[in-house]
Formats: structure tokens, C-alpha cells, sequence
């Protein structure tokens, strides 16, 4: 009898409500994002500001296989990469400050190369990408 009334509610939640919500808190959470990229993080606005995590959050997500706890594994993952340059240089250690700072980006392509041509990923894909389709 429960499952019966489950089975019942489940079939009144509007797929297209659900998406709507997600897209909009989705893009609440990328406007407070950014704007705490921009106004707490530098201090000050500067161009070139984001210098490509934008790219790191989808090479995240790939990499994660689009799972919620995995996600927060690779962002601790990426996190730790971009601090190494910072936490070196902060100990006296200045050589290889360029090949640390640019340590995030040459995981993300390490990541890339490695975990998105495998046939997992592929199966892996959430169904309304067009890539499965």
C-alpha cells in the first residue's frame, strides 16, 4: 500500500518543473560563484580573472562521471594541485614556480587524456547529452 502511494506521487512531479528548478539553482549557485570570484577572492577586478577554471569545472564533472560525491573528491583533487605553487613558494622553495602554478592545467589535461576516451565514460554519460544519442 505505501508503494502504491509512492508510485502515485512520484508520477504528479513534473519532470519539466524539476528541471527548471535545477537550471535556475544551477545558475543561482554560478552567479555567487562568480561573484565571489570577483569581489572577494582578488580583492579587485582583473582581466583574465577566471584563467580557465571554467574548463576545470567541466573536466571535474567528466572525471567525477557526473556523481555528486565523486565531484567532491575531484574538486578537492584540482583544489590541491592549484595550491601547490602558493604553498611552495610560501616555504622558500621558488624553483619551478612557473611548472607549479601551472600544475591544475596540466592535471586537468592529464585527467582529460586519460579518463574521457575510456568505454566507461561513455556509459557513463547522462542520457540527455546528445553524445549517446
Amino acid at each position: 500500500m505505501i508503494l502504491a502511494g509512492i508510485k502515485h506521487m512520484r508520477s504528479r512531479i513534473s519532470v519539466d518543473l524539476v528541471r527548471f528548478l535545477a537550471t535556475a539553482a544551477g545558475g543561482f549557485l554560478a552567479g555567487v560563484g562568480g561573484a565571489f570570484l570577483s569581489l572577494y577572492y582578488p580583492g579587485s577586478w582583473n582581466q583574465g580573472l577566471s584563467s580557465g577554471q571554467g574548463l576545470m569545472a567541466v573536466a571535474l564533472v567528466i572525471f567525477a562521471r557526473w556523481k555528486p560525491l565523486q565531484c567532491v573528491v575531484a574538486a578537492l583533487l584540482f583544489g590541491a594541485a592549484g595550491a601547490i605553487g602558493p604553498a611552495l613558494q610560501s616555504v622558500g622553495i621558488t624553483q619551478g614556480y612557473y611548472f607549479f602554478n601551472a600544475a591544475p592545467y596540466i592535471l586537468t589535461l592529464l585527467i582529460m587524456i586519460a579518463s574521457a576516451g575510456s568505454k566507461q565514460a561513455m556509459r557513463d554519460v547522462p542520457g540527455e547529452l546528445s553524445i549517446t544519442k
